[in-house]
């Protein structure tokens, strides 16, 4: 008998396990790419809107929807956190609970944002509104609206953006702006003080000393007995004598002029065109009116320190040969018009840090609430024109004692 052999179960090779492993691993993931695929199958409108949705609620501006009758419809996280309040208390609000009316006849969405209501700064859209808290806390918006027609009806889209943060900045700037304004206000009225009390000691003091030695210069001047040696000693003493007084009576003037003291801004202004067209040789027309020029100090020493400075800068940048001064009072203002026929100033030259004259002229002229304006828009030459409020500047006489 032939021994018959058992047959022996043949166990699969390592290599089938693999294909057999990866075959159904792949028909499972293609299986699983087929259900997502069938999940997230939406059509373009819903994907639009999906994908809207999500831009709307991580937006960091607040972001409203409001339906014609100023009713809130829709509020992103970021208007309830601006608000101070949630979104489920926004929605169904009227629009007047968190921004304020700008009058009670505001019924309409677009009423909180009406066209002359002032725009806040940073694209012509931009609204200024005032926005109310929760608490009841008021604060400045920048805000925009923008509408869409949707069933028929008008759908209105407002962002909104606090800018607390802004203002408390511009009033630290403005706050500080001011300070400087009067700090600099200041520091003209002292230094005009100083000036003054400088030139009436070299006057007073000075002055006379001056004049008691040519006194008794004249006395020995007289003297018949001095020699010829004497005599020309006293002569070029004498001749020293004036021109100390001379430079005396110049520095004295320019520290402060005695006319505007004792004659007032009318006398002022022509004693200063009279040295300066002496001293320059440049021709300077004035034309003004003495009646019209009684200020009180303040307002007389601030137009003739604008004259004078406006006449230095024309001296020694313009190359003019002809200066006219116009000075008119009207309906309460004083007008400067100050003009030349050199080479003009162009916009680079008023902006230069070393243009300090033309500052301290500006200074002067806010410091009594004016306006200045100067330009070349007539060549050749420059143009200055000065607005100042003078109708209580008026010059009142001392009562007679």
């Amino acid at each position: 008998m032939t021994p018959q052999r058992r047959q022996r179960r043949r166990t699969p090779g390592t290599a089938v396990l693999v294909v057999s492993f990866l075959g159904g691993y792949c028909a499972s993931q293609a299986a699983a790419a087929v259900r997502r695929a069938r999940a997230v199958r939406r059509t373009p409108a819903e994907v639009r809107r999906v994908d809207g949705r999500r831009i709307v609620h991580s937006a960091s501006d607040a972001i409203l929807s409001i339906d014609e009758e100023a009713v809130i419809v829709f509020a992103n996280p970021a208007a309830a956190h601006m608000f101070a309040t949630s979104v489920a208390n926004m929605r169904g609000s009227s629009l007047a609970r968190f921004i304020q009316a700008p009058g009670r006849d505001a019924n309409l969405p677009l009423d909180y944002f009406p066209a002359g209501g002032g725009r806040a700064g940073r694209r012509a859209t931009d609204y200024a509104v005032t926005g109310i808290r929760a608490n009841g806390q008021l604060f400045p918006i920048e805000g925009s609206i923008s509408s869409i027609e949707q069933d028929g009806r008008l759908v209105y889209t407002v962002i909104l953006r606090d800018v607390s943060e802004r203002h408390l900045v511009q009033q630290k700037l403005a706050r500080s702006h001011d300070q400087l304004r009067q700090l600099s206000s200041a520091l003209q009225t002292i230094r005009e003080e100083e000036r003054t009390h400088i030139a009436r000691e070299l006057h007073d003091d000075l002055g006379q000393l001056l004049a008691s030695l040519r006194m008794d210069l004249t006395l020995l001047q007289q003297d018949q007995k001095l020699p010829d040696v004497c005599r020309r000693l006293l002569d070029g003493m004498e001749s020293n004598l004036m021109t100390a007084i001379t430079s005396l009576r110049r520095i004295a003037s320019n520290l402060r002029p005695r006319a505007l003291d004792e004659g007032g801004l009318y006398f002022a202004l022509r004693g200063l065109r009279d040295e300066w067209v002496e001293r320059h040789g440049i021709e300077c027309v004035l034309l003004a009116e003495e009646e019209q020029l009684r200020l009180d100090d303040a307002a007389s020493t601030a137009v003739f320190r604008i004259v004078q400075e406006a006449l230095t800068n024309i001296a020694r940048h313009a190359d003019a040969t002809r200066v006219v001064l116009n000075l008119d009072r009207t309906d309460g203002e004083l007008l400067i018009c100050i003009r030349d026929n050199g080479r003009g100033i162009s916009s680079e030259d008023m902006e230069k840090v070393e243009s300090l004259g033309l500052v301290g002229m500006r200074e002067r002229v806010w410091a009594l609430h004016g306006e200045i304006a100067i330009s070349a828009d007539e060549p050749p030459g420059t143009r200055i024109d000065i607005s100042i409020p003078v109708g209580a500047h008026d010059h009142v006489e001392a009562p007679a004692s």
